[in-house]
């Protein structure tokens, strides 16, 4: 389970080094072998070890041929890009992907659970900003999260 929030930069090729305490637990996951896509709901990426993927990626093959699910199966597959981490534990995230998540030098990463969101760290302070004035509404929420108790 990947939780917590880190500061990293892009070095000029690209590529963010893997926050130290992860390292371990990746190298035992997956060997390091992560993918790397874009979020279909956000302006960020989703890095994921190689067993998580293959889990999620079932359960995209598995959804109907409804525009709407074809459209997130396009966005998802279409940018996935398998990426290893190196010995220094650093991942080179490639341009498109850079691009798509309009990332800068500085990032933030967050851990999710089972998988990583990689953003602009300004693009992040942002929406955190927003979140935090914004009036709580609950009109509307799944009953999953009107259950939850924290």
């Amino acid at each position: 389970m990947y939780r917590g929030v880190s500061d990293l930069s892009l070095d000029a090729k690209g590529r963010l080094a893997v926050p130290t305490r992860y390292r371990r637990a990746l190298q035992e996951e997956c060997g390091g072998r992560l993918v790397v896509t874009i979020a279909p709901d956000a302006r960020c990426l989703w890095m994921l070890p190689l067993p998580q993927w293959d889990e999620m990626a079932a359960k995209l093959n598995n959804l109907s041929n409804h525009p709407k699910a074809e459209r997130l199966k396009r966005l998802i597959f279409g940018h996935a890009t398998d990426c290893d981490m190196d010995r220094s534990g650093r991942v080179l995230l490639t341009p498109p992907l850079r691009k798509h998540a309009g990332l800068g030098k500085n990032l933030r990463m967050l851990g999710r659970g089972n998988k990583f969101e990689i953003w602009d760290q300004a693009q992040w302070d942002e929406l955190l900003q927003e979140s935090l004035r914004e009036e709580p509404d609950f009109a509307g929420l799944p009953q999953e999260l009107q259950d939850l108790s924290l």
